[in-house]
């Protein structure tokens, strides 16, 4: 799955901290699905750089980062061709 034990370890630490978060949630907040706290862990986790910077004063690079998603789906979707039975 990963080319290098680097990328394994980052992966590895992503996802530890991904369970941390839905944990911490879980225990604060009350009526979230295990699949929605699971999906918030882990988003929260894959942009911690970003969530990083946007609590020491550049909030803005949250917006940045789902003008890129938005962007990435479009692309995406465009590539998808319909299969016709």
């Amino acid at each position: 799955m990963f080319d290098d034990k680097k990328a394994a370890e980052a992966h590895d630490n992503m996802l530890e901290l991904a369970a941390n978060i839905t944990q911490l949630i879980e225990s604060r907040i009350s009526g979230i699905s295990d699949e929605n706290l699971e999906a918030i862990g882990l988003l929260l986790a894959k942009n911690s750089d970003a969530l990083a910077k946007a609590c020491k004063g550049k909030p803005s690079v949250l917006l940045e980062l789902e003008e890129a998603d938005t962007e990435t789906t479009e692309d995406s979707s465009s590539k998808v061709t319909a299969i016709n039975g």
